[in-house]
């Protein structure tokens, strides 16, 4: 004969459990009245029971509670917390049954600290306003023609659960919460407002759900990228520490995402302190050493953004920023060259400790390298930085005035001629120019009106900047190499400048005679 399984016994709905709670509620609250031991605890249980029982009116109030998709969960919870309290009161009120003083003790905090917990999901239930809306309305994904308010009201659901959900629960929340922000990079700023972002960032913890935690990260970094607010209120909810822990020891995607979020928060110079103080410069060189090319580029990028603060720039030539600085500039991509060397200039500029130690370096060999090799106008910009402020003979004799010709790549010929200009603000630079003879014919050939390969203003300017002292040997020896006549067509031709350089070339006392010497 065979005996068919009995089926499981049925769960009880929602409204069930909501009633065994309210009846276990009605019974506890006037016996916990009678309990003469641990009166203060009891006290305090007391009043804890009684938040219980006000919030469960409200959600049983709100016309749309029993389609909520979370209450299925936290309320089996409670009526087991409930139970558990139940025990304790008949143990407390029966001597024969007390175990330990002590043990006691211990039980009735774990009791209330269950509950306290249990009433901060039950409040964020109600404060969110999700109880009050329909779930198809609440679940629905926000589109172009939504209101602000059912934005809001989306949000607020999210956040709610990632804060009482499960783990599925989460990820669905995460989920909706990415494809929010991937879809209206506006809502970034909303979601900061609205939303529970400190509960997003516990969700950074190593401990959380690795999946859950990926899903995290890849939130808070578009949060960050999106919205000035959002970047600050996620700075304000301490993100920065847990960040810095994913760059340590989580995923390559994790890292990437980590690391840019970081770069995206040290983007407000306010915040770079931070980075030294949660140890994060170590983390930030270690991943521009070894970490993908991605994470590399946002590491020297926020390693970029804090070297304006004078503590972080401390740390990071304690702990030998500047060669893996130089690695980055000679042989990165494009684009961390150009952070790279954004960063040096930052360095370079800061006082005559950081300029020894690029020195030490070899840097300046560096430098020069890259200059010759690198095809982005961009980069050499901030190659060149540097040399503003360190006195570079090579550069000055032959780099610069070379790079002044070259066509290619775009905005090359502009940038040389900036960073000459500003190197000869410092009158030992003008000096070592002109007495480069190779030097000097390359400038004076550039202002020939019929040399068409350079702007004239280039030219006209590094002459005008040569001139700026009103040195004597410096007038002399632009003059006899021709200077002269091309900047008088050139003035002539109302090119850029032209007649301001040529004033300075000729001076007030010596004018009538090279025009002498022009003519003749």
């Amino acid at each position: 004969m065979h005996h068919t399984a009995e089926p499981p016994p049925q769960q009880p709905s929602t409204a069930q459990t909501l009633d065994q709670i309210n009846k276990l509620l009605s019974h506890l609250l006037p016996f916990s009245l009678s309990i003469k031991s641990f009166t203060s605890r009891w006290q305090v249980l007391r009043s804890k029971l009684a938040t219980v029982k006000s919030l469960l009116t409200e959600i049983s109030d709100s016309p749309h509670w029993s389609e909520n998709e979370l209450l299925p969960t936290l309320l089996p919870n409670l009526l087991s917390t409930l139970v558990r309290v139940q025990t304790l009161c008949e143990e407390c009120s029966d001597p024969e049954k007390t175990p330990g003083k002590l043990l006691m003790q211990s039980d009735l905090d774990m009791a209330s600290g269950w509950l306290s917990k249990q009433i901060h999901h039950l409040d964020l239930l109600c404060r969110s306003g999700v109880l009050r809306q329909s779930t198809a309305i609440v679940l629905s994904h926000p589109s172009s023609n939504s209101t602000k308010d059912d934005l809001v009201l989306y949000i607020r659901d999210v956040f709610t659960r990632i804060q009482i959900g499960g783990v599925e629960f989460k990820r669905k929340a995460l989920e909706s919460l990415i494809q929010l922000l991937s879809e209206d990079e506006k809502s970034a700023g909303l979601v900061a407002k609205e939303g529970q972002v400190g509960y997003l960032i516990n969700l950074l913890d190593l401990n959380t759900d690795p999946s859950i935690r990926e899903q995290a990260v890849l939130a808070v970094s578009m949060l960050v990228s999106m919205s000035e607010q959002a970047r600050k209120c996620v700075f304000e909810e301490g993100a920065l520490g847990p960040l810095l822990r994913i760059i340590e020891s989580g995923s390559v995607t994790m890292k990437e995402r980590a690391v840019l979020a970081v770069e995206c928060i040290t983007n407000d110079p306010e915040n770079a302190w931070a980075i030294s103080a949660y140890g994060g410069v170590s983390v930030l060189l270690d991943l521009c050493k070894s970490g993908s090319i991605a994470a590399q580029l946002h590491g020297v990028g926020a390693i970029k953004n804090v070297s304006t603060n004078e503590d972080v720039r401390i740390a990071l030539a304690e702990e030998g920023a500047i060669p893996v600085l130089l690695q980055l500039m000679v042989s990165g991509k494009p684009s961390a060259q150009e952070k790279a060397a954004n960063c040096i200039a930052i360095l370079a500029s800061s006082g005559e400790y950081y300029r020894d130690l690029l020195i030490q370096e070899k840097g300046l060999q560096r430098l020069v390298h890259l200059l010759h090799e690198s095809s982005s106008s961009d980069t050499l910009e901030y190659v060149l930085r540097p040399t503003f402020t360190i006195q570079l003979a090579e550069l000055i004799k032959g780099s610069l005035v070379k790079l002044m010709e070259s066509a290619k790549p775009d905005g090359l010929q502009e940038v040389a001629a900036n960073a000459l200009v500003s190197l000869l603000a410092v009158k030992s630079n003008r000096k070592e120019l002109v007495k480069d003879e190779k030097s000097v014919m390359k400038l004076v050939q550039m202002l020939d009106s019929k040399n068409d390969a350079v702007s004239k203003k280039f030219p006209v300017a590094v002459v005008a900047a040569i001139m700026a002292g009103g040195s004597q040997g410096c007038r002399k020896r632009l003059v006899e190499a021709g200077a002269y006549g091309h900047l008088q067509k050139l003035a002539e031709a109302e090119v850029v400048g032209a007649k301001k350089a040529l004033q300075r070339l000729s001076g007030n006392r010596l004018k009538s005679i090279f025009t002498r010497t022009w003519s003749n």
